[in-house]
């Protein structure tokens, strides 16, 4: 598949010796995410609150959203995502958040209309003035998404946070969620895999200046097409690929619609720097977490598997569930997008285990 096209925006270069916000956290990215076993043993018993029937898509469905219907037809999308540095310029990293906030509503085949800021800041280690470069990345971000920065909050914290609260809306019956996937349907992916390990290159010190360029751009790349998608009757479902990697996000979709799934590592796209820091061992901590609670529904995998299966992504593309019926017509949307997919697996019946790989 293609590499998405380098994307531009309004941040000046850094100057020498500037602040490196990678080494003010503890983590990067959406590898700060909590691992799903542990996730789910604190929702265990967690009640959703006041029971209501317009709630489409809520806590129980692990979907990339909530969904709210306002009548038969519109539907309100609500969401929320945020982390710790993936990169250390602050522009980049306000922008970079806010595209994989942003992503969960395209995700759900909505249409974004307003975003507000989550900040946590170090007040006492680092300048105020950075964390300005950080909301104005974030409105350069929801400005290229065409939406309002229309507020937020914030709060002194140990390491710096930053995210989006994300309202968008949509049409009933074109929202998409993890429980709609049906067998048969061919597995797409709009983004190569492997920003885990070019990140966690970076903060090991080396990660090439031409592969930082390629990870920077696709975390920068909005997944608008999501919009798009849903108005094609053959998407079934889809969900964009964050911190607990392709794997982990395709267990979501199989565990919501009770399928199985067949792998094709060789056909998985992946970015063409990735074998290289594989034998550099630049193998995010969040691989190693997603696998431990996940991977016994999952069939063997080598090393290499895993490390690029379960790569924590940020910003990751979108995952697609396609009818082959309505192949060329996805595929025909695709391409006019500058996307040139194709198939990586298959949704199957259900079985042991889960996904399959080969």
């Amino acid at each position: 598949m293609n590499q998405p096209e380098p994307v531009t925006i309004t941040s000046t270069e850094s100057p020498p010796g500037a602040i490196r916000l990678t080494e003010y956290s503890h983590g990067a990215g959406c590898g700060c995410k909590i691992a799903p076993a542990v996730l789910t043993k604190m929702l265990a018993g967690v009640p959703e609150g006041v029971a209501d029937a317009r709630v489409l898509v809520g806590n129980g469905a692990r979907d990339d959203a909530a969904v709210f219907a306002l009548d038969d037809d519109r539907v309100v999308i609500s969401t929320t995502d945020f982390f710790m540095p993936i990169v250390d310029d602050p522009f980049d990293f306000g922008a970079i958040a806010s595209v994989n906030a942003i992503s969960d509503v395209y995700a759900m085949g909505g249409t974004p209309i307003l975003a507000i800021a989550v900040l946590g800041w170090p007040v006492d280690r680092l300048a105020a003035e950075v964390a300005g470069e950080v909301l104005r990345g974030a409105a350069d971000a929801c400005r290229r998404a065409g939406i309002a920065l229309a507020g937020g909050h914030s709060i002194d914290a140990p390491e710096p946070i930053f995210g989006l609260a994300v309202t968008g809306t949509g049409r009933r019956d074109e929202m998409r969620s993890n429980a709609q996937a049906r067998a048969g349907c061919e597995l797409y992916l709009t983004k190569p895999l492997g920003v885990g390990i070019l990140t966690t290159a970076q903060k090991r010190g080396v990660l090439r200046d031409e592969d930082f360029a390629v990870a920077r751009a696709q975390m920068l790349t909005l997944n608008d097409i999501g919009a798009e998608l849903a108005r094609l009757d053959a998407v079934a479902t889809m969900t964009d690929v964050t911190g607990f990697g392709l794997l982990g996000h395709l267990l979501e979709m199989c565990e919501g619609s009770a399928v199985g799934a067949e792998v094709r590592f060789g056909d998985v796209p992946r970015l063409e720097s990735l074998p290289f820091y594989l034998e550099q061992k630049t193998i995010p901590g969040g691989t190693s977490r997603n696998f431990a609670s996940y991977g016994h529904r999952v069939g063997p995998l080598s090393d290499d598997q895993k490390a690029v299966l379960c790569d924590p992504q940020t910003s990751g593309g979108l995952l697609v569930a396609v009818d082959p019926a309505g192949r060329d017509e996805f595929l025909a949307l695709t391409r006019s997008r500058g996307l040139h997919l194709a198939p990586f697996g298959v949704l199957t019946e259900p079985g042991e285990p889960v996904i399959a790989v080969a």
